[in-house]
């Protein structure tokens, strides 16, 4: 019930959405839909508290997971996991947007838990390398949530480019960036802290 609802809240948004469509994509009765929820505010919240969920643990758990010591494996494994979360749930960015608007910061609050986790893993990464990161952590990983976010949303014209080609290139840039804030930009690294 919950993936139906969150398709049409996706389509419809929170206050036009009904039970009645909410119950016919998830062929049950609108009884059974009050039943379980009590109603669509309800519903909704517990909509948005699942999306928000599913995405912490399916973004978030892999960022930690150091096993991969090259940066460029690393970031690639992190944004992919990002595209195929986007692709195997297109309603949730929809659905956190609206929540956004009616006054549930839940896609803030995810990109803050999120960003939690994967600066605690950047940090991990500098300082293998014997670098003390600073505040410069919470600034690339913003860039990271940034670009990714925009990229997964983005409007083409036509066909949309392979995601695999995109994720090449944010693999490329996050990298080239970081050799480069490692050596021939190191200053920036020193002002951040």
């Amino acid at each position: 019930m919950l993936g139906s609802a969150a398709g049409v809240f996706a389509v419809h948004g929170a206050q036009a959405a009904t039970i009645e469509q909410i119950a016919r994509r998830a062929g049950v009765s609108r009884q059974a839909v009050y039943e379980q929820f009590g109603d669509r505010t309800t519903l909704f919240a517990q909509v948005v508290a699942d999306i928000e969920e599913r995405a912490f643990e399916a973004i978030g758990a892999p960022a930690l997971d150091l096993s991969q010591p090259e940066l460029r494996s690393w970031a690639r494994a992190n944004y992919a996991n990002m595209f195929a979360f986007v692709a195997a749930n297109p309603d949730a960015f929809p659905v956190l947007r609206e929540a956004e608007r009616m006054g549930d910061p839940a896609l803030t609050r995810l990109r803050e838990r999120l960003a939690a986790v994967y600066t605690e893993a950047s940090r991990q990464r500098w300082a293998r390398h014997g670098v003390d990161s600073g505040r410069a952590d919470k600034a690339l990983v913003t860039l990271f949530f940034a670009m990714t976010e925009a990229l997964v949303q983005a409007s083409w014209d036509g066909e949309p480019p392979d995601a695999d080609a995109l994720i090449d290139l944010l693999t490329e840039f996050t990298v080239g960036g970081v050799v480069r804030l490692r050596t021939a930009a190191a200053d920036v690294m020193e002002r951040l802290r």
